[in-house]
């Protein structure tokens, strides 16, 4: 039947989670680069980032060892995000880590803006609670049907398709 109410149906199928992919591959890309960077200028944490006060349990580990863990956990968490691999999983570590950026860095510099991002004055926590809010919403909403998740479930049980993810 061609009646707008179908019509209507199949756009909001069709594009019920493209919201969610746009967070997911925005958070993630957001993660990888800074992971990336981190693990492209070594495995030894620089100066500034070995004088931080880390929370518990970090703080038992060296500086060297936490640049590693958020190098490693940034890259291999945003990329499970953005193909949709155990994605409510990669948004609870990716919280994580960045609670822990907050604690340690971004919150003692106080709420920046968007137009001081690549500043000294631009390192508050006005972005990683931005980031942190999309990881909430992936993490309680699941990936969406744009994902290898939802994609792979959809081979093993086609008689759930029309079920949202």
């Amino acid at each position: 039947m061609n009646s707008p109410t179908t019509w209507r149906a199949a756009v909001q199928t069709a594009t019920r989670d493209l919201g969610l992919l746009a967070l997911r591959l925005w958070a993630a890309q957001e993660f990888v680069l800074a992971g990336y960077t981190k693990l492209a200028g070594g495995w030894a944490a620089p100066a500034w980032f070995a004088g931080l006060d880390f929370p518990f349990p970090h703080g038992l580990l060296n500086a060297d060892a936490n640049w590693l863990l958020a190098g490693v956990g940034e890259v291999a968490l945003g990329l499970a995000l953005a193909l949709g691999v155990c994605s409510r999983l990669a948004a609870l570590g990716l919280l994580y880590i960045t609670y822990v950026a907050v604690y340690t860095v971004h919150f003692d510099l106080g709420w920046a803006g968007w137009n001081q991002i690549e500043t000294e004055g631009g390192l508050g926590f006005k972005v990683p609670l931005m980031l942190a809010v999309m990881l909430l919403a992936i993490a309680t909403q699941g990936a969406g049907q744009y994902a290898l998740d939802a994609w792979r479930r959809r081979a093993r049980h086609p008689a759930t398709e029309a079920t949202p993810a």
